[in-house]
C-alpha cells in the first residue's frame, strides 16, 4: 500500500469494469465538508462506512458512531491471527445450515476467505493487529447493560463554556435534550409554541445561568415550583397553571419511576471528550441504538449531537479532521418536509463543523431520505447502485448542485452502469469523479448484533489471546448442541421486545417447564385491547387479553395461545449465562413474520373471542358485561314492576271517570232516599196524630165521617211514600252493588297486569358479543425465551 490518507479500494476502468491497478488515497481532511455514502441494500455500503472508520481509527483519529441497526459493532470483530476458532463464535447458523455445512466449516471458509480478500489488497492480519493496538473500540448500549450502559438524562451538568460568548450553543443543547425528553413521554413538543417545552426549556436555562448542575429529581421538583415568576410578559401560572404543571411532573415520574429507566441513567456520563479518547488513544465510540423504539432513537441521537455540537465549539479552529462522526442509516433522522428532534443537530453540525475539524459521514439508502440542505453541505459523495432512477435523478440534481461543471449525463451512465461493491467517488476537492471498488475489510462483517451477542462480544476475548490452560479446559467446554441449538440467541427483528421468563412468574406453572433449566424455547407474548360494541345493548366493554403462544412455527398457530394475566415483573431484560437456544422454525427476525403473527392472532380472537350477556326481548333490556344472571334478574323485575305500575296508573285513570259517575249517581241516590225517609216520618206523624184525633172527635160526636175518610187518605199517602223510599233504598243499594262490581274488575285487571309483567321480568335469554376487527388492538407483541 503506497496511501498517504485513506485507503478506501481501488480505481476501476469505467470501460473495462476491471481494476487499473491506482489505489483511491481520500485525503481525510476533504470529510471536513462532510460526506454521504448513498446505495441500496446489497450494494456494499456497510463495508465502505466500516472501511472509512477503520482508516480514521488507523490514521489516529476518533469516531463517534450512531448504529440504528447494529451493523458497525462488527468493528469489534477483527482476527489479527485470522484463525477459524475466532472466526467460530459469530458464524450465522442459519447460513450454515443453508449451505449444509458444520459452524466449524464454514468458519473454516470465512478464515480463508478473509485471508485471501485481505491479500489481494496487500493486507493482512499485521494490519488488523495495528488498527487494535491503535485504536479503542467501545459499544454504549444506552438504555440497555448489554454493552456499556450510557448515562443519558441522569445528570444535566451545566457545561463548562460561556453563556455570553455560546448561548446560541447552550440553548441548542437544552432544545435537544428538552424535545427528546418529551418524546420520550408522547409530547410532540414545538420549541416556539409547546407550553412544556418552553417552561422545562426555561428551567434549564435558569440552573445554567446560575452554574447549577441538575438532575432529574431537581427537574420535576422544579416543573411543579417554578423558580420563575414570568414566562414572557405573562405570569407563570397563567402561562402554565399548577395543576397542568402537576400533571405533566406526573407524567415524567412516570418515566422516572419507571424499571426501565434506571438503564438510562447507568454508566459513564454522555461526555463526548471522554468518549472519542481514552488514556491518549483514539476511540470507535459505536452508539449500538438497534434496541431503541423510533421516539428513543430520536431522543438519543438529538442529545449526543446536541452535546458534540456544545464540545466542537469549545475546541480551537482547525483545517485538518480532528474527529469523525458515522450515522449509518440515517433514514429518519433528517427527511427532507418533517422536523424530527434530531434533524436541527444534524443540520448545524453539517453547516458550522468544518471549522472545528469535526467531519460527519452520513449512510442511506437512498437519496430521498434526506433534506435537500444536507445534501448541498456535502462535499464528498461515495454512490453505490441504487434502486430507482427516482434516486439517482436526485442524486444528480444534489451533484450537479455541489458543483456546477458536472458532467450529468456521464455520470448518468456511470451511475447505471455500477456493480456490487463499486461506487462512484464525487469529491469537491479533487477534478474529476472517481470510480472504484473498495478494498477488504479488516473487520469480520458479520451483520447486525443483537444485544446478547453485543453482551457476549463485549467479555469475549478472541481465541489466540485466551490463556492456554483456558482454551485446553475439557470442563468449561460447553456441552455439544443439536442441530436446532445454539448457544447465540436467534435474531429477532428490530422492534421485538425481547425477555426471559422470571422463575417466579405466577402462570409459569401452567407451561411444561423447568425454570431451572439454561434450554430456551421462543414463545410469543402478546397484549391485545379489545372493545365489544353492540349498539342495540348499548353496550361498550374493553378488556386487556394477554397470552403466550408456544411453539413458534413457520405460520403462528394462534390457537395455542393460552391465556395469562401478566405484567413487566414476569420477564427480564437480563441474558442468562450459558444459555442454550431452541431455534424456533418461525422466521423470528424478520418484521413480517411478526406482522403475520399479529394478523394470526387479530383473526384468532375475531373467530372465537366472545362475551356472554343477558337480554330480555320483551324489556328490550340487556345485561352489562359481568354482571351475573341473578343481579340481571332483580334488574328485570324492577323494571317490570315500573312497567307495571305505568299501566295500572293509566288504568286506574280509564277506571277513576266510572267510579266518580257511579259515586256521584250512588250518593244521589241515598240523598233522596234519606229526603223521602225524612217525609214518610212527617207523613207517618201526621197520620198517627190526625187518626186520633178523628177517633176522638168520632166518638165524641164532635165530626162527621168524612173525617175518617181523611184519615184514611192519610194512610195511603204513607203507604205511598214508603213505596218510594224503597225504591229510592233499592237504587242506592244498586248503585253502591255496581261500585262493588267495578272494584272488582279493576282489581281483576290489576292482577293481571302484575302477573303480565312479573312473567315479562322473568323471560331472559343469553346472547354472545363478538369482535369486529377494527375492535382488536396489538397493543404489544414480545419474545420471551421460556426454560424448558
Amino acid at each position: 500500500m503506497a496511501t498517504e490518507g485513506f485507503y478506501l479500494g481501488g480505481v476501476v476502468d469505467g470501460a473495462t469494469g476491471e481494476r487499473t491497478g491506482d489505489l483511491v488515497d481520500y485525503d481525510p481532511g476533504d470529510l471536513t465538508t462532510h460526506g454521504v455514502i448513498v446505495g441500496m441494500t446489497g450494494s456494499g455500503k456497510t463495508g465502505l462506512g466500516i472501511i472509512y472508520l477503520e482508516e480514521a481509527l488507523l490514521s489516529g483519529i476518533p469516531t463517534l458512531i450512531l448504529d440504528p441497526k447494529g451493523d458497525m459493532t462488527n468493528l469489534l470483530l477483527t482476527f489479527p491471527d485470522l484463525k477459524p476458532g475466532d472466526f467460530e463464535p459469530w458464524i450465522d447458523e442459519a447460513e450454515a445450515r443453508k449451505e449444509e455445512k458444520t459452524i466449524a466449516e464454514l468458519a473454516a471458509e470465512k478464515a480463508e476467505l478473509w485471508t485471501k480478500g485481505l491479500g489481494r489488497w496487500d493486507q493482512d492480519g499485521s494490519r488488523i493487529g495495528e488498527l487494535r493496538d491503535k485504536a479503542g473500540f467501545t459499544i454504549y448500549t444506552p438504555g440497555s447493560g448489554a454493552g456499556v450502559p450510557l448515562n443519558i438524562i441522569g445528570s444535566l451538568a451545566c457545561p463548562d463554556i460561556s453563556w455570553d460568548e455560546e448561548a446560541e450553543t447552550l440553548r441548542d443543547e437544552i432544545e435537544g435534550f428538552v424535545s427528546g425528553l418529551l418524546g420520550l413521554v408522547g409530547i410532540d413538543a414545538d420549541p416556539i409554541s409547546s407550553r412544556e417545552h418552553i417552561l422545562i426549556a426555561n428551567l434549564v436555562e435558569h440552573a445554567w445561568r446560575a452554574g447549577r448542575d441538575l438532575d432529574m429529581a431537581i427537574l420535576l421538583a422544579e416543573i411543579q415550583r417554578p423558580p420563575l415568576r414570568k414566562l414572557g410578559v405573562f405570569d407563570l401560572d397563567t402561562f402554565f397553571p399548577e395543576k397542568d404543571r402537576l400533571a405533566l411532573a406526573m407524567k415524567l415520574n412516570g418515566l422516572v419511576a419507571s424499571p426501565a429507566f434506571a438503564s438510562w441513567v447507568e454508566g459513564p456520563d454522555l461526555d463526548i471528550e471522554k468518549l472519542l479518547w481514552h488514556d491518549g488513544k483514539p476511540q470507535a465510540a459505536i452508539v449500538y441504538l438497534a434496541h431503541l423504539s423510533d421516539e428513543e432513537r430520536q431522543f438519543i441521537v438529538t442529545l449526543i449531537l446536541s452535546k458534540v455540537i456544545t464540545w466542537m465549539r469549545a475546541q480551537a479552529g482547525t483545517g485538518d479532521l480532528r474527529a469523525l462522526v458515522y450515522m449509518d442509516e440515517v433514514f429518519g433522522f433528517v427527511p427532507p418536509t418533517a422536523e424530527p428532534p434530531a434533524k436541527k443537530p444534524i443540520l448545524t453540525m453539517l453547516k458550522q463543523a468544518r471549522a472545528f475539524g469535526v467531519g460527519m459521514l452520513l449512510s442511506t439508502q437512498n437519496p430521498v431520505d434526506l433534506d435537500y440542505k444536507a445534501m448541498s453541505n456535502a462535499g464528498t459523495w461515495c454512490i453505490g447502485r441504487l434502486q430507482t432512477e427516482r434516486d439517482k435523478a436526485r442524486i444528480l440534481e444534489a451533484l450537479q448542485s455541489a458543483r456546477g461543471d458536472t458532467d450529468v449525463a456521464e455520470l448518468d451512465r456511470t451511475i447505471s452502469g455500477l456493480e456490487k461493491r463499486q461506487f462512484l467517488l464525487h469529491n469537491t476537492h479533487e477534478p474529476e469523479p472517481v470510480l472504484f471498488t473498495t478494498r477488504w475489510a479488516l473487520s469480520y462483517l458479520r451483520g447486525p448484533l443483537t444485544r446478547e451477542q453485543i453482551s457476549t462480544l463485549t467479555n469475549y476475548t478472541p481465541a489466540a489471546e485466551q490463556p492456554a490452560e483456558k482454551v485446553a479446559d475439557p470442563v468449561a467446554a460447553p456441552p455439544a448442541l443439536s442441530s436446532n441449538e445454539t448457544s447465540v440467541m436467534p435474531n429477532v427483528a428490530g422492534a421485538i421486545p425481547v425477555y426471559h421468563l422470571s422463575p417466579d412468574a405466577p402462570w409459569a406453572e401452567r407451561f411444561d417447564l423447568d425454570t431451572a433449566s439454561h434450554r430456551y424455547l421462543a414463545a410469543l407474548a402478546a397484549r391485545v385491547h379489545l372493545t365489544y360494541d353492540e349498539r342495540v345493548a348499548d353496550l361498550v366493554h374493553e378488556e386487556e387479553w394477554e397470552a403466550i403462544v408456544t411453539p413458534l412455527g413457520g405460520r403462528l398457530d394462534a390457537d395455542l395461545a393460552v391465556y395469562v394475566d401478566y405484567d413487566d415483573r414476569d420477564f427480564s431484560a437480563e441474558v442468562p449465562g450459558e444459555a442454550t437456544y431452541v431455534i424456533p422454525d418461525g422466521d423470528i427476525e424478520k418484521a413480517s413474520y411478526w406482522r403475520s403473527a399479529e394478523a394470526a392472532l387479530k383473526e384468532y380472537l375475531y373467530r372465537g373471542r366472545k362475551i356472554t350477556i343477558f337480554k330480555n326481548a320483551d324489556l328490550k333490556l340487556y345485561s352489562r358485561a359481568g354482571e351475573t344472571e341473578e343481579a340481571f334478574l332483580a334488574r328485570c323485575d324492577d323494571e317490570a314492576q315500573n312497567r307495571a305500575d305505568a299501566e295500572a296508573a293509566k288504568l286506574r285513570n280509564k277506571y277513576e271517570r266510572r267510579f266518580r259517575t257511579l259515586r256521584d249517581q250512588a250518593a244521589a241516590a241515598e240523598q233522596r232516599a234519606e229526603e223521602i225517609e225524612v217525609d214518610l216520618a212527617g207523613a207517618r206523624q201526621k197520620e198517627i196524630v190526625d187518626g186520633a184525633a178523628s177517633v176522638v172527635n168520632i166518638l165524641l160526636g164532635r165530626r162527621s165521617t168524612r173525617s175518617v175518610t181523611g184519615s184514611a187518605r192519610n194512610r195511603s199517602a204513607t203507604r205511598s211514600k214508603e213505596a218510594r223510599l224503597r225504591t229510592a233504598q233499592a237504587k242506592a243499594d244498586d248503585k253502591y252493588a255496581a261500585l262493588a262490581d267495578l272494584e272488582a274488575d279493576l282489581v281483576a285487571e290489576l292482577e293481571e297486569i302484575n302477573d303480565r309483567w312479573e312473567l315479562k321480568g322473568e323471560s331472559i335469554e343469553t346472547v354472545d358479543v363478538g369482535l369486529e376487527k377494527n375492535d382488536i388492538r396489538i397493543v404489544q407483541t414480545s419474545l420471551v425465551w421460556l426454560p424448558h
